[in-house]
């Protein structure tokens, strides 16, 4: 049976259109997926996503020891701060995508952080950690029983300032604080996953439901998840177990960004180095395709009249006005201008490599 969040009721109550996604009950939608994305786009929407992993860890070098396990340095992390990374198999596979949100020293003098992650591999993870991670690094998963809200667009502090004595404007984009919202002691993070500034938030469950109506009287407008995946695609943020998956690396995945060579070992870096030296045989890229032809995750991407790819997601972009996708191809037929095609139910419709992201707005 799939799992509810704690707003779950809520979301039905609004007639959302629920959904099973990663193990839980989730909402696709509520007053229409192309009005929830202008919503976000143009002034404040809000999403239910509770369903995520949440990992609370602690221990004497925290830090050092997770920054063994994702190609990203860690160790320079200030008192809340935030770092997007991913979490890698020996043979350079991505995991999982995640952030760090690093929260100090406790009274012992140990380190603390939060980890988010991917709902359908909350129980991957955790396992892999436990697996990884010395035995003196404590680790629990929070993620049952706490409500995580993403506030989003270019209204969305102001929106969520009403509702807090906290400075949002003083924390800085993948800064997280601690505070009150709604009267709810919170978890306040400058993070999100649409291309627009926002922030999301975590509380308790009684918490979480007074913070869910202080926005919605706030005037934000609720959204599932329908939206939120053209938000994200638009902004070519790469969706786990779609767009990446474990026999992807970063280096493949346009994230080679990520990849830190000078902070020393970590696992999968053998694999990345070969990889960096051979070359990749693939790269994820964006296409632009005429019309109304939208190309579906799966869809083949075809060069010359051979099949060289794979569209791993598409939409017709709401803001954008037409279809865009992401791909997987070989790296000499990635470059911005190539035009490529996609089989589309037995037609093969003309493609264009495009810059990413697809939608930026200047924070």
């Amino acid at each position: 049976m799939p799992q509810h969040t704690p707003l779950y009721d809520r979301c039905q109550q609004l007639g959302a259109r629920m959904t099973e996604f990663g193990g839980w009950q989730m909402p696709v939608q509520f007053s229409g997926i192309r009005q929830e994305h202008q919503a976000v786009r143009q002034s404040a929407g809000m999403f239910d996503i509770s369903h995520m992993g949440k990992f609370e860890l602690a221990g004497s070098g925290l830090l050092a020891a997770l920054e063994q396990l994702v190609p990203s340095r860690l160790t320079d992390l200030q008192l809340g701060q935030a770092r997007y990374t991913v979490l890698l198999t020996p043979e350079g596979g991505i995991v999982d995508d995640l952030i760090v949100y690093f929260q100090g020293e406790n009274e012992a003098g140990e380190q603390q952080a939060v980890l988010i992650v991917n709902a359908a591999t909350t129980q991957k993870d955790a396992e892999w950690l436990r697996t990884q991670l010395p035995g003196a690094i404590r680790f629990e998963n929070r993620s049952q029983g706490r409500v995580l809200i993403a506030v989003q667009g270019p209204q969305a502090v102001a929106k969520l300032q009403g509702l807090t004595e906290t400075d949002l404007g003083a924390v800085k984009r993948y800064w997280h604080t601690a505070g009150t919202v709604a009267g709810a002691p919170a978890f306040l993070a400058r993070t999100g996953y649409t291309g627009e500034d926002g922030f999301e938030v975590m509380a308790d469950a009684s918490g979480g439901l007074k913070i869910w109506q202080g926005l919605r009287d706030q005037g934000v407008v609720p959204c599932g998840l329908g939206a939120r995946d053209t938000l994200r695609l638009e902004a070519a943020m790469a969706l786990y177990g779609q767009d990446v998956t474990e026999q992807t690396t970063p280096l493949e995945a346009g994230l080679s960004w990520l990849v830190d060579w000078e902070k020393g070992n970590f696992v999968g870096r053998d694999a990345l180095q070969q990889q960096k030296q051979a070359g990749v045989t693939r790269r994820l890229v964006g296409l632009q395709l005429e019309g109304r032809n939208i190309a579906r995750h799966d869809y083949p991407v075809q060069h010359d009249g051979d099949t060289v790819g794979t569209v791993t997601s598409g939409t017709l972009s709401p803001t954008l006005g037409y279809p865009i996708a992401l791909a997987s191809v070989p790296p000499g037929l990635a470059k911005v201008g190539q035009t490529l095609g996609v089989e589309i139910r037995g037609n093969v419709f003309p493609a264009t490599v495009v810059k990413r992201p697809f939608y930026k707005r200047s924070m």
